[in-house]
């Protein structure tokens, strides 16, 4: 069975664009646009699932500046963020939860840097030069919220940063499982700070095997998700912010599909 020249695997579904449609941003001054939305956004799916760069997409999508000029704006003004919350209230409503979680998990994950100039650090505990990845997820491994740290940030030093700046999706939070990374005077400020507490789930002391620990197995296979797209293997951009845009496109890429 022959695949379509004019598509990609990446491309979106018709259900998945029936979805994305109606909550991109409209433009209301100057000229009508004549560029096709829903061939930016597979250009942009494109570059996170083969991890290409900008100026080698294929002739098929739009050219990469006018993509590149779209993934940068929407980045800037929150719509990937918005987006993001609101799939994630439909895919937990579908799934028989209340659209504001009640629990999560914290954990981060450290990446190398490329070649590019930009913020990094060396995480001494991974032997990893690069950035670290806080991730805050629910129940059902759905990202809450991110921040990228260089990687010679201390967990507990983003987790203040990540904690501090929980979007509403957050406020009905009451318990976060956290590793042993995290124990210490965390666990004080935050029940002092906030209405929820942190857990802590300690590895077993007697093996060095692979142990799936309770709670804490469900930030892990998130961070196996987003192993999957060639664009998160490692931090390319400059800017650590536009590592946290590339996570939060990767999840709606996720939520769209389930939603489907």
């Amino acid at each position: 069975m022959s695949i379509a020249v004019d598509s990609y695997p990446s491309d979106l579904s018709a259900g998945a664009w029936h979805y994305l449609k109606p909550h991109l941003p409209v433009s209301v001054v100057g000229r009508p646009r004549k560029l096709s939305l829903r061939r930016v956004i597979n250009a942009i799916s494109y570059v996170l699932k083969t991890g290409c760069q900008w100026r080698q997409l294929p002739c098929k999508f739009p050219a990469w500046s006018a993509v590149y000029y779209y993934f940068r704006c929407w980045s800037r003004n929150g719509t990937w963020k918005r987006i993001h919350h609101l799939l994630r209230s439909w895919l937990r409503e579908k799934c028989g939860r209340h659209k504001h979680p009640t629990a999560g998990c914290l954990d981060s994950q450290s990446v190398k840097c490329t070649a590019v100039s930009g913020q990094c650090g060396f995480d001494a505990g991974k032997k990893v030069n690069g950035r670290k990845r806080h991730i805050l997820v629910d129940t059902l491994g759905l990202v809450l919220t991110v921040v990228v740290t260089v990687a010679s940030v201390q967990d507990r030093d983003a987790a203040r940063l990540l904690l501090r700046h929980l979007p509403g999706s957050c406020k009905k939070l009451k318990k976060i499982w956290i590793d042993g990374g995290y124990s210490g005077r965390l666990v004080e400020w935050v029940a002092a700070q906030f209405k929820f507490c942190l857990a802590v789930v300690l590895r077993p002391t007697k093996t060095r095997k692979f142990v799936l620990l309770p709670r804490r197995w469900v930030v892990e296979r998130t961070f196996g998700w987003l192993n999957h797209l060639r664009r998160l293997n490692k931090s390319y951009k400059r800017l650590t912010c536009t590592d946290e845009t590339w996570i939060y496109i990767a999840m709606i890429r996720i939520m769209l599909k389930r939603l489907t």
